[in-house]
């Protein structure tokens, strides 16, 4: 570059100038066609620049040093000239001009060159969004402690008639410019300090009437005649940025400056590249210039970077076997930030020009070695390239260090992939800046750090963030130490001046309007600052001291300063986000600021040797497994997936590595899901996640819990030393003891665990990141953490208004300097201690991101200049740098991502840096001991009730239903009231966390049954008892008496033979043992009833329950229809099911109806059953943990005859008896057999495997084991009873005989000869234990102690037998008798009406709780004396039985109501075979029963007195007792006098319950305390009687009228609404049915939808305000006096040119094919479908600017069948019901056929062509698609054709297991199947809720 233009000097120096210029000129002909010459005269007056006609004279400049030198090429193109020529004229004509055209330094060098030319000072001034008025007029400065106005750049060039460059019009914020607007027009303008500037002519004229003084006095100053501004800005609407304002505009003189001509352009690059073959370089430009034609821009392409083709071709001059394709990706990325179709449209350009050779020519493989330069090139090394096995050296710039050989840092380890980009990036390093794009975590700042390494540059790393100023960047003001202020240079400006390599983190975060402050340095290495400092290119500077003959140390004197040649950018970003409009930051004019380098994911092979690399110990296999993992979601094109595989970057799983090397026994699973913070994702992709993981075969151990349980996790300190767990470390010795957290905190195993996993992590030198629901724990865990290991904490508490200057340096004045208070963040760092961040997810993303640099290189820049470092040898070197203590670590808290909380995603910004932890609620049992510690008096009935409910809402906060996630500190807090205030009931204090709710209604009713579910009574009143009414039993009379003959001839006759032999056993078979959850729903939530708990056991509704049995506390229940055995615990939540269907399958043509009998097995059995079916006499042992089955065949040899005739079935009488089980000893595990009308005994011993069988010398009508060694047996026919006694050992060998003794009964005489009494009925059931004395003694009414034994019959209510079977003396019978005898049999038939029956039922639902003192029946409502229990008004409920409870004790019997079943089975006379009411029952524990329904429905009671008064007490006590009694004040004076006002007589203040005295009243006064003791009997309540006081509640209560008159205004309006929409009542009633079952789901996604809305509503700082808060960044300012020092919120107007925000785009496919309709009546598809379209419609009403949604429907008609169009939405409930309508009639009468994978590719393609944010489809079918031949990877591949489409599809229960097989096999999280309709809304809402919603 040879052109000069000097100023000083002689005609002849002029004459060697104007040939130096003009020389290359003329040298070549095509340059004087259309001649526009630039010429430079020499006259005796002066120079003249001449260009064509126009000549300009020039003058001589009073501050050389301004005028831009060195711009001029060395030939000018004739576009330049052609423009430089209209600039001349403007400039004469005085007029101001604005340069507009595309981005690029093109405008900025025109201007330059013409100032070059034409000898002109320069006033440069870069606008950004920053810029205020301070900047352009005066700035004020503090001298002395005087403030001074300084001018700035506009009133400088005004002033000394300067050319103001104006550079970014379209950044300045909108209403700053028009402070120039007068200075434009008129060259006049007011100065802040009083001075005014005024035109030249004007001024001229004043000093012809005025002297100089005079007008200086006033203070007027001239405006130069010479000041002209040249403005750069970028044409609007087409690019980002503020449109011109128009008073602004029409004071300018526009030119467009487009790109260079082609020709022109040609040429330069041909002198650029003569290497490189000429058809190449035209390619390579035809192909830039297409992509910046206008068409190229409708296409949504940004402009390519033209003004970067001459450094392009530089480096294919150097290289020219490279291919063009990868140089144009250089300057282009398209791959990295275009879409699809963007790509395709640029790659068919470059096939069009022949460019696509990046395939087929060779590219850069690695740097072979570097080399130090030699003299000649000092600053530079020699780097030698392999390229095509061919090594080239070139010359680049380095830094001071000696340069370092490839691969010599241990901390790098290089793999073919990073050894060709760093190869490429030396080629780019050549000739212009550079710019990484990876995704995060994938080494970015790795390779850059390699870079610098090799080539000897010291690092600047400089972290941007989002709210960063141009100051930041630049300068930054701040006070000297007398006070005055000053400018400090940023890191970037002295790593400028000093050659360093600045590493910008995070471009991709900067606002772009502060980023082109950089554009110049970029370009022209040139930069002008805030206090008039110039820095200059190297050569330029050079230069300049050459011609001006000035020093170095003159040139800083007048603050110019040259940019040392070797400084070099290397920007790092994350990819732009394809058609977001906040993240594609990479637009026009970025791209002509850099070359770009894409930094790939590695791949699966390079990943693993840098794994091995950097942790050499690490087992393999779990290598192996991570990375099929992790490339196996990389490889998807699935949003979801990809996520997650950014969760998982090379970063995060070489901290899993580390770990695992250090720990091999963790599982993988473990680590990858706290990567992902698993607990905590989206229900969809929380199952994407699990579902790779199983592919990947990661299996996650079986049962953590389980495993949890063994460990052990404590912790304890001993000799120095900590152990969590298993897990060590020594404790820490502290300066500060003071800042040793303390906390109250009771160890619960879950949290050990969290804190030995955190300790883990922290040995391994990780900064930790806790992440939870609110009040999970997570600052007490980390306390406790620190306050273990001894370690100081400083703590920083994060809110909205968080800025960088809050976390880092808090600036305030004292005595007018400036000076900065340490942040916690700072003296953690100094000191080393541990910086606990609270609530980091409320502070803005942009914010927190600062911390990464300070945890990834352990470096940070302050902003009072200070820098901390990693490094403690650094820190020695330098000044002003803070040495990072060794010690220093943070731990970061945040609540979960998403919503409720709507934090900001803090773990997705900056989630990889740290280790991250989920702390969850403690499991329950953990937390129960927790609560334990926390309320020790609180009953533990009470902690387990919270624990269930507070569990299940949790649950239900992750599923969706609901919104709050309900934690341990809410429970915590119930249990520290209760502690305190006993007396108060659990239903009042759970209020406190529930009133929050109260007055959302849906919410409400979900808690309300959730909390009644588990027996919390929310909203019951003490008086709400009812139990049923009592009624007396008759006296109870001596009946008569048993004796047992023992005379010796009948003796010798009855003696029984018994022989033994081993059973015969078939299988093992194994079963598959099922489990279901339980809803188990506790009773007595809203009133307190004899039944305590009842739930469903889950069964097909033509199963018919057949028998129910207990041992312990787990209830057995078998049906037989088919057979099917149930397990479940008593208080568990979970059921366990066999079907035995394989076993018992339903033969000759469901004739035979099989019969069971269950008998549960005692220790060492426990959880084995034995089954017996009674017609055919199978014996089955059943294995309920293994599912193993057994037959057991008791008598050989019968196998071959089958017991069945085959009976007609109208064959009324059963034409031969069952077989019969008598389990009461089963516990003892043996059992009896015996067939009736036969006679002979089997007795099973089945430890022993043996049988022993006895015959009888009677026919048997059924056996009563009263007593393991004697048996009561009666006979068939006659009903004589006999007692078998038989030795207590069957085995032993010399009694081998049982002997049968027959028992006489003998009625007692009333003495007139006929007998008292009944005939006597064989009994139902004989206790086979004896009743305890003292319950005898209260039964009989005397006292007395003998063996006895309870019998029920038929005609009694219950008989005691006093002395049977023990005393062979004559028995006593006393008998309660009733006064009719039950009739077996029910009544009559609810279908047929005659009473149909097959002979009497086999249950006899009689059973004798001998504990209890009392006898439980189940009889059916036509036994029952409903008159005596219900009032005459009163009609009795549906039930499906009562129990009659005849108690000996309190000698009164009640009848309980069993409920109604909900659906019974459609086979009664086979029902009515089984028993006589609808239900069986067994005793529960001594105190209860269960009964089961036919309909499957599992009720617990408690009948026993003292368990009923024990429940009793507990619920009133949880209700609490705020009776209707006034609460008064009382003050209490230390006087010693109690004034108390009003006086008011005594309050029991406890109203505790009150035992004796006959004076505890429930709240019923008067006629009859309910209470406990006293005369009228053990036990009395409100049965019944009438309240006479009036409860507070009543009084409080809203009377009648005012609530009818509610309910009719109600009323009144909806009928309005529904005239107003022309909807009939019925209609109405129609839709309501639609909408109100998805009532819930609406409410919530419409809350989502809100508070969405509202966070994207949040409001920014707004800065430079003149009222507000005060601006940390202007706190000098302020000082200084300025105004604009304040920021306040506001609305972020958008900028201009952002893409809008478009809607979502939502499609739904609803299967209306006649298969719906079909099935419908079977699981009620159908209206499911239409209960989804519904709530579509409903939830996303008066959204339609954010949803565009539509509906469309598909069935054997067709694809594509509309339903909602979607400029039509349905505006009310009447256009909804017409939709749905639709629906149900298409369904109704279309073709068969199935067209859902039309439907959907057709959905697909459609939607992806419209213009959206995001597009979603949504299929909702049933999986019949086997019939229709569709294979489901067709339809895998049809939901993810398209990546941008989301398409989801939702198959509803289907025939067998078909959904689920096509789930499998279908992509995860995009499939679902709803196997109960019901879940199709909850889908639906888990669909809208994890991705519609994520990013909104």
């Amino acid at each position: 570059m040879h052109a000069r233009l000097l100023l000083h000097g002689t005609a002849a120096a002029a004459a060697r100038r104007i040939r130096n210029i003009l020389g290359p000129v003329t040298a070549k002909e095509g340059w004087t066609h259309r001649a526009r010459e630039v010429k430079l005269l020499n006259t005796a007056s002066g120079d003249t620049v001449k260009i064509g006609d126009i000549s300009y004279h020039l003058k001589t400049p009073r501050n050389p040093e301004l005028v831009p030198v060195n711009h001029m090429p060395e030939k000018l193109p004739q576009a330049v000239v052609q423009h430089l020529r209209w600039i001349m004229q403007k400039d004469l004509l005085g007029q101001d001009m604005f340069l507009i055209g595309p981005p690029g330094p093109l405008r900025r060098s025109i201007a330059m060159q013409y100032l070059e030319l034409t000898k002109r000072e320069l006033e440069y001034v870069a606008l950004s969004r920053d810029t205020t008025e301070t900047d352009l007029k005066q700035r004020r400065e503090i001298r002395s402690g005087t403030a001074f106005y300084i001018d700035q750049c506009a009133v400088r060039a005004a002033t000394e008639g300067r050319i103001l460059v104006l550079e970014g019009l379209e950044k300045a914020e909108r209403n700053v410019l028009p402070v120039l607007n007068n200075l434009l027009e008129n060259r006049e303008m007011q100065l802040e300090d009083g001075r005014f500037l005024m035109s030249a002519q004007r001024y001229d004229k004043l000093l012809q009437e005025h002297t100089k003084e005079e007008l200086d006095s006033w203070k007027i100053v001239r405006v130069s005649e010479d000041f002209r501004v040249i403005a750069l800005g970028l044409p609007v609407p087409r690019y980002k940025g503020n449109p011109l304002d128009p008073p602004l505009r029409s004071r300018f003189q526009a030119r467009d400056v487009y790109y260079m001509p082609f020709k022109d352009q040609l040429e330069l690059l041909y002198s650029t590249g003569q290497n490189v073959p000429a058809e190449r370089v035209s390619q390579v430009l035809s192909c830039a210039t297409t992509l910046c034609s206008q068409e190229s821009a409708n296409l949504g392409l940004p402009d390519f970077p033209v003004d970067n083709l001459p450094a392009a071709i530089k480096v294919l001059d150097m290289f020219p076997m490279l291919s063009a394709q990868q140089l144009v990706k250089r300057l282009y990325p398209y791959e990295a930030m275009l879409g699809k179709e963007g790509r395709n449209a640029v790659e068919g350009v470059l096939s069009r020009f022949e460019l696509l050779d990046g395939k087929t020519l060779p590219f850069p493989c690695a740097v072979e070695h570097v080399e130090p330069g030699n003299e000649t090139h000092t600053g530079q090394a020699a780097v030698t390239l392999n390229i095509a096995d061919k090594n080239i050296t070139i010359q680049v710039p380095a830094g001071h260090r000696p340069p370092q050989p490839p691969n010599s840092s241990p901390a790098f380890i290089s793999t073919p992939t990073h050894a060709r980009l760093l190869a490429e990036m030396m080629q780019s390093h050549l000739v212009k800046d550079m710019c990484l794009i990876g995704a995060k975590g994938c080494g970015k700042s790795v390779i850059a750090r390699e870079f610098a390494e090799m080539l000897g540059y010291s690092i600047e790393p400089i972290m941007l963030y989002q709210d960063m100023t141009a100051r930041d960047l630049l300068q930054q003001r701040y006070t000297l130490p007398n006070g005055d202020t000053s400018w400090r240079a940023s890191p970037l400006v002295s790593a400028a001046r000093e050659g360093k390599l600045v590493l910008l983190d995070g471009i991709h975060r900067v606002n772009l309007g502060t980023l082109a402050v950089l554009s110049r340095l970029l370009h022209d290495r040139e930069l002008a600052l805030y206090d008039g400092t110039r820095l200059l290119r190297w050569d330029r500077y050079q230069n300049m001291k050459e011609e001006l003959h000035l020093t170095d140390s003159e040139l800083q004197d007048r603050c110019i300063f040259p940019i040392h040649p070797a400084f070099r950018v290397i920007a790092l970003a994350e990819p732009p986000v394809v058609g977001s409009s906040s993240q594609q930051w990479l637009g026009p004019e970025l791209l002509t600021m850099f070359f770009f380098h894409t930094v790939t994911p590695l791949a699966k092979s390079e990943e693993a040797t840098i794994i091995h690399g950097m942790t050499p110990n690490v087992p393999n296999e779990a290598v192996e497994q991570l990375l099929h993992l992790t490339h196996s979601l990389r490889g998807t094109n699935d949003p979801t997936a990809q996520s997650l595989a950014s969760s998982l970057s090379t970063r995060q799983l070489l901290r899993i590595c580390r770990r695992l090397s250090q720990y091999p026994e963790e599982s993988i699973a473990h680590a990858v899901n706290k990567a992902c913070l698993s607990r905590f994702l989206p229900s969809l992709a929380h199952s994407s996640l699990q579902k790779n993981l199983a592919d990947c075969s990661i299996e996650d151990q079986s049962d953590p819990a389980a495993a949890e349980l063994k460990q052990d996790h404590t912790c304890m300190v001993r000799d120095g030393l900590l152990t969590i767990g298993k897990v060590s470390a020594p404790v820490y010795s502290p300066d500060e003891k003071m800042k040793v957290p303390d906390v109250l905190f009771y160890e619960n195993a879950q949290h050990m665990m969290v804190m030995e996993d955190m300790l883990k992590d922290f040995l391994l030198g990780e900064h930790l990141l806790l992440v939870g629901n609110q009040g999970v724990g997570k600052n007490k865990i980390v306390d406790r953490f620190l306050h273990l290991m001894n370690r100081p904490r400083e703590y920083l508490q994060l809110h909205r208004d968080t800025t960088v200057q809050t976390l880092t340096l808090q600036p305030s004045v004292r005595d007018g300097i400036i000076v900065y208070e340490d942040s916690p963040l700072v003296k953690a760092v100094k000191m080393g201690h541990i910086l606990v961040i609270d609530e980091a997810d409320k502070a803005p993303t942009n914010v927190t991101c600062i911390l990464k640099t300070l945890v990834e290189s352990g470096e940070m820049i302050l902003s009072d200049g200070r820098r901390i470092v990693s490094d403690p040898l650094e820190a020695v070197e330098r000044p002003n740098v803070i040495a990072m203590h060794p010690d220093f670590r943070m731990i970061v808290l945040a609540n979960r991502p998403g919503f409720p909380f709507l934090g900001n995603d803090f773990f997705g910004a900056l989630g990889d840096i740290f280790s991250c932890h989920a702390v969850d609620n403690p499991k329950p049992q953990a937390e129960f001991s927790m609560l334990k510690q926390y309320g020790p008096d609180v009953p533990d009935a009470v902690l387990q009730k919270l624990v269930a409910a507070f569990g299940e809402m949790r649950l239900m906060a992750d599923q969706g239903t609901i919104t709050y996630p309900y934690s341990t500190r809410e429970v915590v807090n119930i249990v520290k009231h209760l502690q305190k205030f006993p007396e108060e009931g659990l239903a009042n204090v759970v209020r406190n966390v529930f009133d929050f709710d109260s007055y959302n209604k849906d919410m409400r009713e979900v808690l309300i049954t959730v909390l009644h579910k588990h027996g919390i009574p929310i909203g019951a009143k003490p008086t709400s008892v009812h139990l049923a009414k009592e009624l007396p039993l008759p006296d109870c009379k001596m009946a008569g008496y048993w004796s047992i003959n023992q005379s010796g001839s009948a003796r010798r006759k009855l003696l029984c033979p018994t022989e033994s032999h081993r059973i015969d056993i078939k299988g093992p078979v194994f079963l598959r043992v099922q489990s279901y959850p339980l809803q188990r729903h506790e009773s007595r939530a809203m009133s307190f009833t004899e039944e305590h708990a009842h739930w469903q056991i889950p069964m097909s509704e033509v199963n018919i329950i057949c028998d129910v049995t207990t041992a312990n506390d787990v209830i057995y229940v078998a049906t037989c229809n088919p057979v099917t055995m149930y397990s479940m615990q008593e208080k568990a939540d979970t059921l366990h099911c066999i079907e035995l269907y394989d076993v018992f399958p339903r033969t000759i043509s469901g004739v035979w109806q099989p019969f069971i009998t269950v008998a549960a097995l005692g220790s060492p059995l426990q959880g084995q059953v034995v089954l017996h079916e009674e017609q055919s006499n199978t014996v089955l042992h059943l294995d309920l943990m293994t599912g193993a089955v057994r037959r057991l065949v008791l008598s050989p040899g019968k196998e071959d005859d089958p017991v069945r005739k085959t009976s007609n079935w109208w064959n009324n009488k059963d034409s031969q008896g069952g077989y019969k089980m008598c389990r009461e000893f089963a516990h003892k595990n043996w059992l009896l057999f015996y067939k009736t009308d036969g006679n002979q005994l089997d007795v099973l011993d089945v430890l022993e495997g043996q049988v022993h069988t006895i015959s009888l010398p009677i026919n048997l009508k059924s056996v009563f084991l009263v007593a393991e060694d004697r048996w009561l047996l009666v006979e068939s026919n006659t009903d004589r009873k006999f007692l078998l006694t038989k030795p207590m050992h069957m085995g032993a060998e010399e009694s081998g005989v049982c002997q049968l003794h027959t028992i006489t009964e003998e009625s007692v005489s009333t003495g007139f000869g006929n007998s008292s009494g009944m005939d006597p009925a064989a009994p139902q059931e004989v206790s086979s234990e004896q009743l305890p004395n003292e319950n005898l003694s209260t039964a009989l009414g005397q006292k007395i102690v003998s063996p006895n034994r309870l019998v029920c019959d038929t005609n009694t209510y219950a008989t005691v037998i006093v002395g049977f079977p023990d005393l062979l003396s004559p028995n006593e019978v006393y008998s309660f008798n009733r006064t009719s005898p039950l009739t077996e049999g029910r009544g009559p038939d609810m279908f047929f009406g005659s009473s149909r029956r097959s002979g009497p039922a086999k249950r006899v639902n009689t059973i004798s709780l001998v504990g209890a003192n009392q006898v439980v029946r189940a009889l059916p409502p036509t036994q029952v004396p409903l008159a005596d229990i219900y009032p005459k008004d009163i009609t009795p409920p549906m039930t499906s039985a009562y129990l009659e409870v005849t108690d000996l004790n309190s000698k009164k019997v009640k009848y309980i109501p069993v409920p109604r079943t909900s659906s019974m089975s459609p086979y009664t006379a086979w029902i009515s075979k089984v028993s006589d009411t609808d239900v069986v029952i067994a005793p529960l524990g001594t105190g209860g029963v269960v009964t089961v329904d036919m309909g499957g429905y599992v009720r617990l009671w408690e009948t026993g007195l003292d368990h009923l008064q024990r429940s009793l007490l507990e619920w009133r006590n949880m209700i609490g007792s705020e009776d209707g009694q006034p609460v008064q004040i009382t003050i209490q004076r230390d006087s010693g006098l109690d004034v108390s006002s009003p006086k008011h007589g005594k309050i029991d203040p406890k109203n505790a319950p009150h035992v004796g005295g006959n004076q505890w009243a429930g709240g019923t006064g008067g006629r009859d305390t309910a209470g406990l003791g006293g005369k009228g009997g053990p036990y009395r309540l409100d049965a019944g009687h009438k309240v006479y006081q009036v409860s507070q509640a009543e009084k409080d209560a809203v009377p009648d009228e005012v609530k009818r008159a509610a309910r009719e205004m109600a009323e009144k309006a909806f009928k309005e609404r529904l005239k107003e929409i022309e909807m009939s009542e019925y209609d109405a009633a129609t839709y309501e049915r639609f909408s109100g079952a998805v009532r819930r789901q609406i409410q919530s996604l419409r809350i989502i939808l809100d508070s969405l809305q509202a966070k994207g509503k949040e409001r920014q700082w707004l800065k430079n305000q003149a009222l507000g808060e005060l601006d940390d960044a202007k706190i000098i300012d302020g000082l200084t006096g300025e105004k604009a020092i304040y920021k306040r919120r506001g609305e972020l107007e958008p900028e201009l040119g952002t893409p809008q925000q478009k809607p979502k785009r939502l499609r739904l496919l609803a299967d209306i094919s006649g298969s719906m309709y079909r099935f419908n009546g079977v699981d009620g598809r159908l209206e499911r479908s239409m209960e989804a379209v519904c709530m579509v419609m409903e939830a996303l009403e008066s959204y339609e600017h954010k949803f565009k949604y539509d509906i469309v429907g598909h069935s054997g008609d067709g694809f594509n069948i509309e339903l909602v169009r979607a400029d039509k939405v349905p505006k009310n409930n009447k256009q909804r019901l017409k939709v749905l309508k639709t629906m149900h009639a298409h369904s109704q009468f279309c073709m068969s056929g199935d067209y859902t994978l039309e439907g959907t590719e057709h959905a697909v393609k459609e939607l992806a062509q419209e213009e959206a944010d995001e597009h979603f489809v949504i299929v909702l079918s049933d999986a019949n698609l086997e019939r229709y031949g569709i294979s489901p990877d067709l339809f895998a591949r049809t939901l993810t054709s398209n990546p941008q489409v989301h398409a989801f599809a939702i198959f509803i229960g289907s025939l067998g297991d078909q959904a689920e097989r096509l789930q499998r096999t279908l992509p995860a999280g995009r499939s679902f199947v709803a196997m109960d309709t019901k879940q199709i809304p909850q889908i639906l809402q888990q669909i809208f809720t994890s991705t519609m919603l994520s990013n909104a």
